[in-house]
């Protein structure tokens, strides 16, 4: 079992669908101080660092026990910053003036508050056995088949998103028949740092999946917040279920 495990939560201050949404109160709590308590509550994380470009979200971060050594570049914190540079500038930062180079990396997002830390200590083990893996993800059973989806051409026509070999009409086919899909849901995922910083990806070559059954909820525009927020307040009370169906089908 590896003991240098680091928390890394990316949280932006330019959110679109909620402005501010990082640091807004959400069942008596801003919205990124989920995160932080269930890292700091992890059995298996050692570091709980926050990356930001903004002031305000640093300040409530520190507020709740996690570290912001560094404010995130401006140009690693846009509308269309990818992950991969956020994650590279950090472990980069670290190791450059800290000398710190942890074994693996969780990745929590703070728009998907409503996880438990039993599975973050779950799918941290997982990784943990599997050397082979640059990381794991969690993903859940596709409701749609992309089998069965299609995108358009610069003509209007419409052309298939997936094709299967030696099946020339595989968008007719019935569900039963098609690949079982997986898409992956943000709830907690994890990874090497060889992933980022030598393969250039967030999941490497080699990716394990956790795959989670229970329902899971999104804080990305206004209407999700009834919802997030009744779950939270279960989950804090522990109204909620104690256990959550995960698989491992590798």
């Amino acid at each position: 079992m590896t003991s240098d495990v680091l928390a890394l939560i990316p949280a932006r201050g330019g959110s679109k669908g909620i402005p501010r949404k990082n640091v807004m109160v959400l069942a008596g709590k801003p919205l990124i101080a989920y995160a932080i308590e269930q890292a700091q509550a992890s059995r298996r994380i050692a570091r709980v660092i926050v990356s930001t470009d903004d002031q305000e979200i640093a300040e409530v971060a520190r507020q709740c026990g996690a570290e912001v050594p560094f404010l995130r570049p401006a140009e690693y914190a846009d509308d269309l910053s990818p992950d991969i540079d956020v994650f590279r500038h950090a472990l980069q930062w670290l190791a450059e003036h800290e000398g710190y180079r942890p074994e693996l990396v969780v990745h929590l997002r703070p728009t998907g508050p409503v996880r438990r830390v039993e599975l973050i200590d779950r799918a941290v083990d997982l990784l943990a056995t599997h050397w082979e893996a640059d990381s794991l993800r969690s993903v859940s059973l596709a409701v749609q088949s992309p089998y069965k989806m299609w995108r358009l051409t610069r003509a209007g026509h419409l052309e298939p998103v997936l094709r299967l070999d030696g099946v020339r009409d595989c968008q007719s086919l019935p569900r039963q028949r098609l690949p079982v899909v997986y898409w992956q849901n943000g709830y907690v995922d994890v990874l090497r740092p060889r992933a980022v910083l030598e393969k250039h990806s967030m999941w490497g070559e080699c990716a394990i999946p956790f795959v989670i059954d229970e329902r899971l909820l999104e804080l990305d525009y206004p209407e999700n917040i009834p919802a997030v927020e009744a779950a939270l307040e279960q989950l804090q009370d522990g109204s909620a279920s104690d256990t959550a169906p995960v698989r491992h089908p590798v």
